[in-house]
């Protein structure tokens, strides 16, 4: 599968080009592109949430997607754009695109708690399924995500570790799998080498950091 289209600019801010531009999570992004036609927030932490960058990829008809929780301070940076608030479970059909929204929360560790209703998002474009999973541990909701491409957090500290990554990757069994979430505010670029030993052969880890 060509997923040549999936970039990671740093930690856990990702985008993908098709027929619609989508950016998740935009964070220290540099120069401004201003292509975005939909830009996905899973949560409001400070590495999630960055105003300055997603200034510099939205547009005029920029569409954005937040969990309903975090209306308020999403809403301060998206001013009277439109704005689509998602808790986990909800699916919408936009523009050509499917998104439902799943669960990212951290089981033991207090950094994402449940009851904040925080997102992955499982999103259908061009007829492939990328799953992108937010801040969050391999909780049980996420076994049943289907998908062709996977980018999971495997820093661990704030998130599963590449370990647990990876089990929750043999058991959603995407095509190809790419690593996010270490190498600069949390984990070691050595968590990729890691993540790709414990993924099962079958499926495909490319690495974009």
């Amino acid at each position: 599968m060509n997923t040549t289209n999936v970039t990671i600019n740093t930690h856990s801010s990702i985008r993908i080009a098709g027929s619609k531009v989508l950016y998740f999570d935009p964070f220290q992004i540099a120069t401004g592109s201003h292509d975005a036609d939909f830009v996905f927030i899973t949560h409001s932490h400070y590495d999630h949430l960055d105003p300055a960058s997603i200034s510099k990829v939205s547009k005029a008809g920029t569409v954005f997607l937040a969990p309903a929780s975090t209306e308020q301070e999403v809403r301060k940076t998206t001013g009277d754009a439109e704005l689509i608030l998602m808790e986990p479970g909800d699916t919408r059909e936009i523009a050509g695109i499917s998104v439902t929204a799943v669960p990212a929360y951290n089981r033991l560790k207090p950094f994402h708690p449940k009851r904040n209703s925080w997102n992955g998002y499982v999103v259908t474009m061009d007829g492939i399924c990328y799953y992108v999973a937010g801040d969050t541990d391999a909780v049980n909701e996420l076994s049943s995500v289907k998908c062709d491409v996977a980018l999971v957090p495997i820093g661990g500290t704030y998130t599963m570790n590449a370990k647990d990554a990876a089990k929750l990757v043999n058991e959603i069994r995407p095509k190809v799998a790419i690593p996010t979430h270490y190498g600069s505010v949390v984990g070691k670029m050595e968590d990729a080498d890691t993540f790709r030993r414990y993924v099962d052969k079958e499926i495909v880890v490319e690495t974009r950091l």
